[in-house]
């Protein structure tokens, strides 16, 4: 049985539900987190359950092509890891599109929003609230759509992967 190979960006840690950084408290010696450097692969303690809501801040690159956020049932790139929801911001469709990939099967993308709500050289805040039977997106405090799970065993949901045409200024 070989061991899921690490990706080498996946090195940075959540505890107890936020992301330590390098202002922050004290880091235990397993936790490896100079700063929130892209691409982002961190570790969600615990795993996702309804209730539980991931913080994304950032500021959108001068001249953006896409950014994407994914969280997946681990770090695993060979099997790839069932991913439970992946966020792409595509700025040349003005899209925000969302997707799921389980058992390497990619599922039917869902791409319909009200306004596309990111704008070049700007900051973001995107809020991911898990419910019982979705995803809910929130993006600069409003509800932008609900993506519901593909993925049942919502404690499997243990990382968060950030790439793309953005700085990260925070996450929860």
């Amino acid at each position: 049985l070989a061991l899921p190979q690490r990706s080498p960006f996946c090195l940075q840690k959540i505890e107890d539900g936020h992301l330590n950084n390098s202002l922050g408290s004290p880091v235990q010696a397993d936790v490896y987190f100079p700063r929130l450097i892209v691409p982002f692969c961190g570790h969600i303690k615990g795993g996702m359950r309804p209730g539980k809501k991931i913080l994304v801040m950032g500021i959108v690159d001068l001249n953006p092509e896409s950014f994407g956020i994914s969280l997946t049932c681990g770090e695993s790139e060979d099997p790839p890891a069932d991913v439970a929801i992946e966020l792409k911001a595509v700025f040349t469709e003005r899209q925000f599109v969302r997707n799921s990939c389980v058992a390497g099967e990619w599922g039917e993308e869902q791409s319909s929003i009200p306004y596309f709500p990111f704008i070049p050289d700007q900051p973001f805040r995107v809020e991911i609230l898990c419910e019982h039977p979705r995803f809910r997106i929130f993006v600069d405090g409003h509800q932008l759509f609900d993506f519901y799970h593909r993925i049942e065993t919502l404690s499997a949901i243990d990382t968060i992967k950030i790439n793309g045409d953005l700085q990260l200024t925070k996450l929860g």
